[in-house]
């Protein structure tokens, strides 16, 4: 069993530093960071790849936020100031990434740069992001899953739980599920999949997609805070989608090199 200890870092008089945002502070920096070297070794320009990364980052954080927002808008129509409060959660990651591919996509297109390669590069760098950004959910104690008695059960203080749920304590950790399983997918891609999908640009990337969506798939069938289109949790219709375009484009990529 664990607790949150608190959204807040470091408190210095009226400034609070949110756990939320420095750990989104870390996961963009050590990305980047990792992107970097593998332009280096790939003997890709990692100066041009920088300026798409900044682009795409800031992109990718409003999309995130604009895509949570949209599927919220009940709430935040309501509350119309809440929407510019990122530090109290609320980045989906399916808006992020459409948000950095297309102004990232579209500057690397202007500037003639290869963008196909560029996202082979940053894939391992998504996951390793991601998998670091999700233990923002848990000092802000939000995405959580349904209740459970297992051991790493996790604790949610009452102000957090769902309403239906007040008389429950302890719930599914799904944010360290995701977690874990991001890490596992930066695993696979830098340890099994980089050398061999190399041939084929475009493929890693792919790679990186499908094996987070067939994980988050799952997760997301455990989460109460789902993001729906009536009856349909999106993330899992997304995940689905993007588990097909892998499935197809891979061996499509593989055999067109061969």
């Amino acid at each position: 069993m664990f607790a949150s200890p608190g959204a807040i870092a470091v408190q210095i008089g009226p400034l609070a530093i949110r756990w939320y945002g420095l750990l989104i502070a870390i996961a963009v920096l050590l990305g980047t960071s990792l992107a970097h070297r593998e332009a280096i070794r790939r003997k890709e320009d990692p100066d041009q790849l920088l300026n798409v990364i900044v682009i795409g980052v800031m992109a990718a954080l409003v999309g995130a936020r604009l895509y949570y927002v949209a599927f919220n808008w009940e709430y935040y129509g309501h509350f119309p100031l809440k929407i510019i409060a990122v530090w109290e959660g609320g980045l989906a990651i399916h808006g992020g990434l459409l948000g950095g591919l297309a102004l990232g996509g579209a500057y690397a297109w202007w500037k003639r740069l290869p963008l196909v390669q560029y996202l082979d590069i940053v894939a391992p760098s998504l996951a390793l992001g991601q998998a670091i950004g999700r233990w923002g959910n848990f000092f802000n104690e939000e995405a959580f899953g349904r209740p459970t008695g297992l051991p790493w059960r996790l604790y949610v203080s009452p102000p957090h739980r769902p309403l239906e749920y007040q008389q429950s304590e302890f719930f599914h950790p799904t944010f360290l599920y995701e977690s874990l399983w991001d890490l596992g997918v930066f695993a696979v891609l830098v340890l099994l999949l980089r050398r061999r999908l190399a041939r084929a640009s475009g493929a890693l990337f792919l790679a990186y997609l499908g094996l987070y969506s067939a994980g988050r798939i799952w997760i997301e069938g455990l989460r109460l805070d789902s993001l729906m289109l009536g009856p349909v949790r999106v993330a899992q219709l997304v995940s689905g989608l993007a588990i097909l375009v892998a499935g197809i484009g891979i061996p499509l990529l593989l055999r067109r090199q061969r």
